[in-house]
């Protein structure tokens, strides 16, 4: 299901992606993969790697709202900007927020595009 709207809730192991219209929800979770190695930037690569199929699994979404805690939402920003420039201009905000459940991250984001739709002229969102 290929919706309009996404929000996305991310830490730096798991991440919600969560598409909806005004009547349907699609939730897909999507977890950081660990590699026990004792190899420099081993960290960093997974880091990549999850950060990529976060942006896999935001294909064909128009307009995406990115959330999660400070740190998680700056270096995500920093990978799609730098590794996925296609997806970085689909993201149209970025919000701090703590562990809130898909209803409360469906009503926060439903609330965001509201505005952000209207501020861009676009009228009302779904």
């Amino acid at each position: 299901m290929t919706q309009f709207h996404a929000v996305v809730w991310t830490d730096h192991q798991s991440a919600q992606v969560l598409q909806f219209d005004a009547e349907h929800v699609q939730a897909q979770k999507i977890r950081a993969h660990t590699h026990h190695t004792a190899q420099h930037g081993s960290a960093v690569r997974t880091g990549h790697e999850f950060f990529g199929e976060v942006c896999d699994a935001l294909d064909g979404i128009a307009e995406v709202l990115v959330t999660g805690s400070r740190t998680s939402t700056a270096d995500f920003r920093h990978y799609a900007d730098k590794h996925r420039p296609q997806t970085a201009l689909r993201i149209v905000g970025y919000e701090v927020v703590d562990h809130p459940t898909d209803n409360q991250l469906v009503a926060l984001a439903r609330k965001y595009f509201i505005k952000h739709d209207q501020m861009a002229g676009k009228g009302l969102a779904t």
